[in-house]
């Protein structure tokens, strides 16, 4: 299911507010501002070298640059010697703030990734206006307005994380609808753009959009069933899934992933997620004949145009935690491939078994060619919210690296089963710590320590996969991630990974339903509470925090690593993110913060990465991690940046668009940093 790809309403309590908790007196926050002031002194900057010029134009033309979504551009005219010159070349707002449309019924989180081709740049926004810019100057040259109901309860947020190119070969140079922009909104629709104009492309579906409400079942309030992520294409069959609202019904609408003609809007295909041996009642199938409740695909997908497959993430069934004699788990939380022209399933790789922890597969699958002794496989590489990567064979979805099925935690919930083992890759190692004891608990004095030692010790933790219980199960990782939509970025000529997590834990606590409903039930402001109907309980889910808003495990709360995808080893790790922009008073310590976004590598050998919950762009240097230049941006950049060249020039192109739900202000910039030219 969705929830976690567009929300963390529990990260409301999660504001490191109250330093004066943490034991600091006036003068010891004097102090801690002075030194900051001093660190940030550094030497008088050395004159810039001249900036690379005359280079040909290149474009960005997917979500991730390429179909396999690779999110890496061999581009080198940033560099580790000129990064440091880097500025401001231009600010684009779309003025798509919560105030300009008046009332709105859910919170904002853009998320969007530009793409570039045909000169010009693409995005969306959260209420689905799709936007074209000059990419040298940022100059609007049209936008389209879907008219998105705001009457809605998007149960996911307002997202857009992007839009979808297609050039249609067998259109003539003149043709219109020959370059055709796709996008999908938070009401189900999927419409078709001429590129050069922004005209609906009118031959396509009903005057230029396909309905994609209907046959997915009833729908209990507008936005329950909804598009964040971009269509994929391919050849010329245009693919979505969907977003489905978390835990609140066990015949929620269905989580069929269709394929549609690119050029007529008509349907070509659709898959539906139930198991084998399911058995179809009206009870529990669409008017169309599509199962209720089965997993969705609310990530992006990834495509191989020259094997004809599409590679889908696909969440878990509903409701998340608790779903007793349910048996749809058959294609949860898993990899598949398909047949792009047919939608017929070619194989299916499971990253968790019965999953009953919100770990659905929150990223696009990453397609590359693997190195092993002289040989190059067709390899893919699967993000996880557990931290871990499974790297698999891309024609048969066997792993590259050894995966073998541990036993986990086996604690009796009435009324529901378990798997008695879950696959773990023994390459690459988890990138997030799989462990958290009392012993553990963080604390800035010896009285937020205490508070957090009793808060872990009276939760249930048994390990990773240890399930929700009435008692309370703590979370490690939290169904937040590890990973999470913005995926990785793979150097395929280098062999190296690149990858952003975090790790802040949560509890889950399942209360029995006559409970929860009961006269006089106090419910806890920062947590989450779902209704889950058709189980016998009610979830609550909160992350674990001291009294004064700080995570209870230790810091870094986020980390940026390399992994060497021939050895399957850690390169580095580093912290990402500072307290900057979410404590009460302007000091970075280096804590690391929750991310959300993803990276971009370059040919430069550099790494730029947005994505902490701080309003700052930096680059790292892929070698070794080290931070060698940053920007100060409008807004929080939870998004992942795109780079392209120009009029000559390279630009890096990242959302600065907030994220509500977490705490940081909703925005509406795109900003462009180029090399200065004088």
């Amino acid at each position: 299911m969705a929830w976690s790809a567009d929300g963390f309403p529990g990260l409301r309590g999660l504001s490191l507010r109250g330093l004066s908790g943490w034991g600091l007196s006036t003068a010891g926050l004097a102090l801690l501002l002075a030194e900051a002031a001093v660190l940030g002194c550094g030497p008088p900057r050395e004159p810039c070298p001249p900036a690379p010029t005359g280079g040909a134009s290149t474009e960005w033309p997917s979500y991730g640059n390429d179909p396999g979504g690779t999110r890496y551009s061999p581009l080198a005219d940033i560099d580790g010697a000129n990064v440091r010159c880097l500025e401001e070349a231009w600010t684009y707002h779309t003025g798509d703030l919560p105030d300009s449309r008046g009332e709105h019924a859910s919170s904002l989180a853009s998320e969007v990734t530009p793409v570039l081709v045909d000169d010009t740049l693409y995005l969306c926004t959260p209420y689905n206006r799709v936007i074209a810019l000059d990419p040298e100057t940022g100059r609007e040259r049209w936008s389209f307005d879907p008219k998105l109901p705001l009457d809605g309860h998007y149960a996911n947020q307002l997202v857009c994380r992007g839009v979808s190119p297609w050039l249609d070969p067998a259109a003539e140079a003149d043709d219109l609808c020959r370059r055709r922009i796709f996008t999908a909104t938070n009401d189900a629709r999927l419409i078709a753009l001429d590129a050069p104009t922004g005209q609906p492309c009118l031959g396509f579906g009903a005057d230029g959009q396909v309905d994609l409400n209907p046959g997915v079942g009833e729908q209990e309030w507008r936005g329950e069933y909804q598009v964040t992520s971009p269509p994929a294409v391919g050849a010329d069959v245009v693919i979505v899934g969907s977003a489905v609202a978390d835990n609140r019904r066990d015949d929620a609408p269905s989580g069929v992933v269709r394929g549609f003609d690119a050029r007529t809007g008509a349907l070509r295909w659709a898959w539906d997620l139930r198991p084998p041996d399911f058995v179809a009642t009206a009870a529990n199938t669409t008017e169309a004949g599509y199962a209720l409740a089965t997993p969705n695909v609310w990530a992006p997908m990834a495509v191989d145009p020259e094997r004809d497959l599409v590679f889908v993430p696909t969440g878990n069934p509903a409701p998340d935690y608790f779903r007793g004699e349910s048996n749809l788990d058959h294609y949860g939380s898993s990899v598949v491939a398909l047949r792009a022209t047919t939608g017929e399933v070619v194989w299916n790789f499971q990253t968790v078994h019965r999953d009953l922890w919100d770990f659905d597969v929150p990223a696009q699958p990453t397609l590359f060619q693997l190195r092993r002794d002289g040989e190059e496989i067709p390899a893919l590489v699967q993000a996880t919210k557990m931290g871990l990567l499974f790297v698999l064979h891309r024609e048969t979805g066997e792993p590259l690296f050894p995966v073998v099925e541990r036993p986990v935690p086996q604690i009796e919930v009435p009324g529901e089963y378990l798997s008695p083992t879950q696959p773990f890759p023994t390459k690459p190692p988890p990138l997030v710590p799989h462990s958290l004891s009392p012993d553990d608990a963080y604390g800035l004095t010896p009285w937020g320590r205490g508070a957090c030692r009793e808060a872990l010790a009276a939760l249930r933790f048994e390990g990773i996969y240890t399930p929700p219980t009435e008692q309370g199960t703590l979370m490690v990782p939290g169904n937040a991630g590890g990973s999470n939509w913005g995926g990785v970025a793979v150097d395929e000529a280098n062999q190296r990974l690149v990858a952003n997590v975090h790790d802040l834990p949560w509890s889950v606590t399942l209360i029995p339903r006559e409970e929860a409903e009961a006269e006089g039930f106090e419910r806890d402001e920062f947590a989450e509470y779902a209704p889950m109907r058709g189980a016998p309980y009610v979830m609550r889910r909160v992350p674990v925090l001291s009294p004064v808003g700080i995570p209870c495990n230790p810091p870094p709360w986020g980390m940026l690593a390399a992994v060497d995808l021939e050895t399957g080893s850690i390169s580095w790790q580093v912290t990402l993110g500072t307290s900057r922009d979410i404590s009460p008073l302007p000091i970075a310590l280096e804590t690391g913060t929750p991310t959300l976004g993803g990276p971009l590598v370059t040919g430069g050998g550099l790494i730029f990465i947005g994505a902490a919950f701080e309003k700052v762009l930096r680059a790292f240097d892929v070698e070794n991690g080290r931070e060698v230049w940053s920007a100060r941006l409008p807004y929080g950049p939870q998004a992942t940046p795109m780079t392209y060249r120009a009029g000559g020039r390279q630009f890096v192109v990242i959302a600065a668009t907030g994220y509500e739900r977490g705490g940081m202000p909703p925005g509406d910039a795109i900003v462009a940093f180029a090399l200065p030219t004088e």
